[in-house]
């Protein structure tokens, strides 16, 4: 069903994972309970942190910033997906479809700099600690999210426009659990070289460059740690970064499968694998990322397990 004015058609068919349709029931139970848990984690983080003055510090606060990004990136598909697997709710309006496309990057470049900014917040804290209070100010942080925000919008919004202006004149049907740009693209019946490209600049210049930045901030971190006279100082300054290094892990390794494997490799992975593969980046951070610093962090810990007390 195409519109008179444009050839966009009125929906698309997202399909689930082809191949397993038989077993959506089945899946749908790993991830009504991974959605569950990152709504409880991620929640229980933004109202810990937000109702106790003594953890209004940088961390914490990038870490809330972390937690509502991660609600919002789980949202954005989990539901859609659940749909699709408990009612067979596959049709999506175009513009829902670019709109999700839209959100599902926004929120993953803003999660990669927030882990930027939560590196060079381990940066200061091991290496400048003197330094630490006077720079990382109420003011100087407001200003790197705003920074972060201006940066995702002026980079995602063409994304927009690049999917609108494609003539989509043949199949409607998208072989995934949610929409995304090259999924979206390929079915488009004109020459997609301009998304293609513009894909590629945005991930090496955003994610690509600040996977790089934290490369280099534990580069230098590690270098100071193994400078201390005292193993249990060096010990203490390793424990701080490790929560923050299995968030990472976490984070950039689905995703760049993911981004990979819809450019080059999706003639030689099976779709199951890859459609499957490709929700983890958006369903297992926002689920372990409260875990991780849960066990991880002291302070948070103890406020959480004195909320349940009381």
């Amino acid at each position: 069903m195409l519109n008179t004015t444009a050839l966009h058609p009125d929906y698309f068919l997202l399909m689930g994972v082809p191949g397993l349709e038989e077993s959506h029931l089945l899946l749908s139970i790993p991830f009504s309970i991974m959605y569950i848990l990152a709504l409880t984690g991620n929640s229980m983080l933004i109202f810990i942190i937000g109702t106790h003055e003594t953890l209004q510090q940088p961390m914490y606060l990038f870490l809330m910033m972390l937690a509502a990004c991660d609600l919002l990136l789980s949202s954005t598909t989990v539901p859609k997906t659940l749909c699709i697997f408990w009612f067979n709710s596959y049709t999506i309006s175009f513009t829902g479809c670019i709109a999700q496309t839209f959100s599902i990057h926004f929120n993953f470049a803003m999660e990669s700099a927030i882990l930027v900014s939560m590196a060079y917040d381990r940066y200061y804290a091991i290496c400048h600690p003197l330094l630490y209070i006077t720079t990382l100010t109420g003011s100087f942080i407001r200003k790197m999210v705003i920074l972060a925000l201006l940066r995702n919008i002026c980079m995602i919004t063409p994304f927009v426009f690049l999917l609108h202006r494609l003539p989509y004149e043949g199949s409607i049907v998208i072989e995934h659990t949610y929409c995304e740009h090259m999924s979206m693209a390929r079915l488009a019946t004109d020459d997609i070289l301009v998304n293609v490209v513009y894909g590629l600049v945005i991930a090496t210049c955003s994610t690509g460059v600040d996977l790089i930045l934290i490369i280099i901030s534990y580069v230098v971190i590690v270098r100071t740690v193994l400078t201390l006279r005292s193993s249990d100082a060096r010990v203490k300054a390793f424990n701080t970064c490790v929560s923050h290094v299995c968030v990472i892990t976490l984070f950039y390794i689905p995703a760049f499968f993911s981004f990979i494997a819809h450019r080059v490799g999706h003639k030689n992975i099976s779709a199951q694998f890859h459609i499957l593969f490709a929700n983890l980046y958006v369903i297992v951070p926002p689920m372990m990322n409260p875990i991780i610093y849960g066990v991880k962090t002291r302070e948070i810990r103890q406020r959480v397990v004195s909320t349940f007390c009381r």
